[in-house]
């Protein structure tokens, strides 16, 4: 059974369509349900309290497969990922998801936040994937809205979905904890081994990510920023993990007032003061959030947000080196030129890969040769950084597949 939900503000009306119980193994048709937006997001939910007080500003769609042990007292925790796409990201971004289910067990939920003109592409490649891949997550697509007062100066940031990512806490308000991904992001581990980092945060961390560089001297933050930044070499916001009931509960230090702010109401004024001088958007003001609360911030290695940084003029993330690259970021457009070509072989193998068919030989070795080619690059040079990680993942996928109808 499928579940459609659409919120919208201006709606004061709710209505259902369903079927009437059948016999077992009868099909109910999908339950359209429309009703006003929650109630706003500033208030603390208790005993009777549906929501708080003021009125939300976004609208959702909600997709999703009734889990098979739907109403069994004990389940196995789901994990939230978001992403963010825009143009001609959905090819891209639904390479991403597979990766995620490719190599994961745990339960999934999808947040995806796109421009209207996608929404119908997300649905039409993610309901044909095959069982048991499909059976493993729900979704939920979302347009691409921001505050009305103040939007344009939003869209306006770096790229006009960049910024959305700074407003989930707020969206996704019934969210405990969350991992945010950019579209260019490839898992070759399971997605519950990052998720796992939430259980090492200490009392005060709330959210997670990866260096921007690992040498301040050769680091973009620490010879180019004109803005406080973290640490060293500043943070990159490609993966991040957020206990978004955390940044909610917290009042963030920052250097505008004297008085500790509210993610919320910190937003609108980090930008007013510092638009001028960061380049790249939303993850900058990030760097000014955490330069200020560092106690905030757990900082993961670089092998869980590995980029053309890391190798494109010789290998700088010893961790990486040591046990492989867990997660490929491949920021730049590097999926799509031939600047890169060792990053631009994996995203093809994920890409191409048919959901059944035997990942060793129709995703492992074919990339293995690939990466072949790429020597004369210095990322080409150290391709077995690529690899390590996910042959164990692929070795972990036989029994998936081996009664698994083939697919894309």
């Amino acid at each position: 059974m499928y579940i459609l939900t659409n919120r919208a503000s201006s709606c004061q009306l709710a209505s259902s369509l369903e079927t009437s119980n059948g016999g077992a193994g009868s099909a109910a048709r999908p339950r359209a349900v429309f009703q006003p937006r929650d109630p706003g997001h500033r208030g603390r939910k208790g005993p009777g309290n549906e929501g708080p007080e003021n009125q939300h500003w976004y609208n959702r769609y909600i997709m999703r497969r009734r889990d098979p042990l739907e109403g069994v007292a004990v389940q196995e925790e789901r994990m939230h990922v978001a992403v963010v796409a825009c143009g001609q990201r959905l090819d891209e971004t639904v390479t991403m998801l597979k990766s995620t289910v490719l190599f994961g067990r745990r339960p999934l939920h999808f947040h995806i936040f796109a421009e209207d003109q996608l929404h119908q592409g997300f649905k039409e490649a993610l309901e044909v994937w095959p069982e048991p891949f499909r059976s493993r997550f729900n979704y939920t697509i979302f347009p691409i809205t921001f505050p009305p007062e103040n939007a344009h100066e939003w869209k306006r940031l770096f790229k006009p979905c960049a910024s959305q990512r700074l407003f989930l806490p707020i969206i996704l308000k019934d969210v405990d904890s969350l991992l945010y991904v950019d579209t260019d992001i490839l898992f070759l581990r399971p997605v519950e081994d990052v998720w796992a980092f939430l259980a090492q945060f200490n009392s005060t961390q709330m959210a997670a990510m990866a260096p921007e560089h690992e040498d301040p001297r050769i680091a973009w933050y620490s010879r180019f920023a004109r803005h406080p930044y973290h640490g060293k070499t500043g943070i990159n916001s490609g993966v991040m993990l957020m206990n978004m009931t955390r940044i909610r509960d917290k009042l963030f230090k920052n250097d505008m007032t004297s008085v500790a702010l509210s993610w919320e109401d910190l937003l609108m004024p980090l930008l007013q003061k510092y638009k001028l001088n960061i380049t790249w958007g939303d993850q900058d003001l990030l760097n000014i959030i955490f330069h200020h609360n560092p106690e905030s911030l757990f900082v993961f290695p670089c092998q869980w947000n590995f980029r053309p940084d890391h190798c494109i003029y010789g290998s700088n993330c010893i961790p990486a080196e040591e046990e492989g690259v867990f997660i490929l970021h491949g920021n730049r457009g590097v999926y799509h030129d031939e600047k890169q070509p060792a990053f631009r072989a994996m995203y093809d193998a994920i890409n191409k890969y048919s959901f059944g068919a035997d990942p060793v030989q129709t995703l492992l070795v074919p990339l293995e040769d690939q990466l072949l080619r790429t020597t004369h690059t210095y990322c080409g040079r150290v391709r077995h950084l690529f690899t390590k990680r996910l042959q164990h993942s692929i070795s972990g996928m036989s029994s998936v597949t081996k009664d698994t109808p083939r697919g894309r």
